[in-house]
């Protein structure tokens, strides 16, 4: 597929997807949707990409859903396309690790967007939102779940009755975002941290973001049973008996993926 509203690069092991329709603030669009689940599907399929960054630009990472092209759209049209199941399906699903890198606006499905990655590192500049009911509608790409998940049900509800948006500082001590970088850095700070996640063993990378997660969805009884097997299931494999060796011998281990 050729993309228009993205771009997609290599670095080493990590792929950089950057969000591009700047005349529109990253806006996000049913091309820009699709375009995102091929790039996520390509990225999950391909075993020497380990990580992935998701940027956008300067003044926006994505300024919500395009409300030009959904305002004469019915409630036929969306639940006969239902295009956002599989956004969810496919995107959030991902099970390789991967960064949303967040400077400026990120609202509505751009906040959406961000928080279905596994962490979110963002610039001083960054604002994060759900103003939806600015509009006469509701958060409909898991805004209203993810969010109250990440900060708690008294300001996900502030912020999705009122649309007031939140600033870089107040993300990080609500913990929506785990770190604040500078702008100029952003990037940089987003591809090291990509690497450094690359260059973990990728089934006990893999392991790691499917056990924080069940977190959300499970009981803690249940959660503690799985961890517990899947902490003896990484026992068996070849990069655990490497990780220990290279650990005695003070070495650097070399990981195969098995």
């Amino acid at each position: 597929m050729s993309y228009q509203a993205i771009i997609v690069e290599i670095h080493d092991a990590v792929t950089l997807i950057r969000l591009n329709r700047p005349d529109a603030m990253n806006a996000i669009s049913i091309e820009m949707i699709n375009e995102l689940i091929d790039a996520f599907t390509k990225f999950g399929s391909d075993r020497s990409q380990r990580c992935a960054v998701l940027a956008g630009n300067e003044q926006a990472f994505a300024a919500g859903g395009d409300i030009k092209l959904m305002a004469d759209k019915t409630f036929a049209d969306f639940y006969l396309d239902d295009i956002t199941a599989d956004w969810t399906s496919t995107i959030a699903a991902t099970r390789k690790p991967w960064i949303a890198a967040v400077s400026g606006f990120a609202l509505g499905g751009g906040c959406e967007l961000a928080m279905m990655a596994d962490f979110i590192l963002c610039s001083e500049d960054a604002k994060f939102g759900q103003p939806e009911i600015r509009v006469g509608i509701a958060p409909g790409m898991g805004g209203s779940q993810r969010l109250a998940r990440a900060v708690g049900k008294g300001k996900a509800m502030e912020m999705c009755l009122t649309g007031r948006t939140m600033d870089a500082a107040e993300a990080e001590r609500s913990g929506l975002v785990a770190r604040i970088v500078p702008a100029a850095d952003l990037i940089a700070e987003a591809l090291k941290t990509a690497s450094k996640i690359a260059g973990m063993p990728p089934i006990a990378a893999m392991v790691n973001k499917e056990l924080v997660n069940m977190t959300f969805d499970t009981s803690l009884t249940q959660g503690l049973f799985t961890e517990r097997r899947l902490f003896q299931a990484l026992t068996t494999t070849e990069d655990k008996k490497e990780g220990m060796a290279a650990f005695v011998e003070k070495r650097k281990p070399v990981w195969k993926g098995r």
